[in-house]
Parts: C-alpha cells; structure tokens; sequence
C-alpha cells in the first residue's frame, strides 16, 4: 500500500457509507450517464490542497464483463482512466475552477502504469492530487486503489473544449 504521505490522506479516516457527493450530485455537476457513470460516489474534497476522493463499485452486470476476459472478468485501463478523468473533472467543476458553462474535456493522459486488475465486485478507490489547477488547464497524478492497494496510477490534463450551448446538438 502506499504511505499516507504519497496519497496525502488517511483513506482509513474515511466514511465511505456517507458520501460527501452521492451518485446523483455527481450526475449534477459532470455530464457521464448509463454505462458512462464511472463514479458511485465522491468520499472527500480538501480545496486547500487540491486533493479529492472517489470511488466506483465496479458490479457484475457492468457492460464490458460479459466480453472483457470471459470467465475471468477484468475492468478495463482505459475505463480505470475514465473514471479518473471524471473525477479530476468533478472536482474542476464543483470547484469553480472550471466554468460550468464549459464542456471539460480529456485533454491527455499521462504516465500511467497498471499494477494489478480490478474485478467485479471490488470498490475501486480514486485519490487525486492537484498538480496543476487553473481554468484553461488542469494536471492531476491519480492512484486507484482496491482494498489500500495499488492497482494504477496515472496523471489526467483536462481542458475545456468549448461552451455547452455550442456542443449539445438538438
């Protein structure tokens, strides 16, 4: 597991079964629904340091467990990446440091390794850090964890790709 220090809170410390952003403030501040949803809950935001604190119950009736390794479901890195840009994501938005008016979008994905898979059934625990945190812009480093330990770890750039109004097509 890696010390307390490399993640910058106590993950023990924490009250998963209370939430601070449940499923459905979530759906309020970021656009990802249905199969897209890769958050169920946001467990702590400190904006003093940039650091938040989520986390997704992966099921066994999510859509890629069917064909993703057969008798031997694995969750996929790209969808492990996912579920770290949209956290980084809420927390530009529910921040204010993004405007709301804006779709933020996955400007890259850096330095990203891999460590051990996730199965159906297991919480996946997302704990990012603030490395860069500005409007035009946003660099988080992200470690997922299962159980306290590290599954993967990777650095998110967001950008805003544009105004709402002028993205969303009738």
């Amino acid at each position: 597991m890696p010390a307390e220090a490399d993640l910058g809170v106590d993950l023990s410390s924490l009250d998963f079964s209370r939430p601070v952003a449940d499923i459905e403030a979530i759906r309020a501040v970021i656009p990802h629904r249905y199969e897209m949803e890769l958050l169920s809950g946001i467990a702590y935001v400190d904006p003093a340091r940039h650091l938040i604190v989520g986390y997704k119950d992966v099921r066994p009736d999510e859509f890629w467990v069917r064909g993703h390794m057969p008798r031997f479901p694995l969750m996929p890195g790209v969808l492990m990446c996912e579920a770290a840009a949209q956290l980084t994501c809420y927390y530009g938005l529910s921040q204010g440091i993004v405007d709301p008016e804006s779709l933020q979008g996955l400007g890259g994905i850096e330095n990203t390794r891999f460590h051990r898979p996730v199965r159906p059934g297991e919480r996946l625990v997302l704990v990012g850090k603030g490395l860069r945190v500005h409007r035009r812009m946003t660099r988080f480093s992200v470690t997922g964890l299962v159980n306290g330990e590290k599954v993967f770890e990777t650095e998110v750039i967001g950008v805003p790709v544009g105004k709402w109004e002028d993205m969303v097509r009738a």
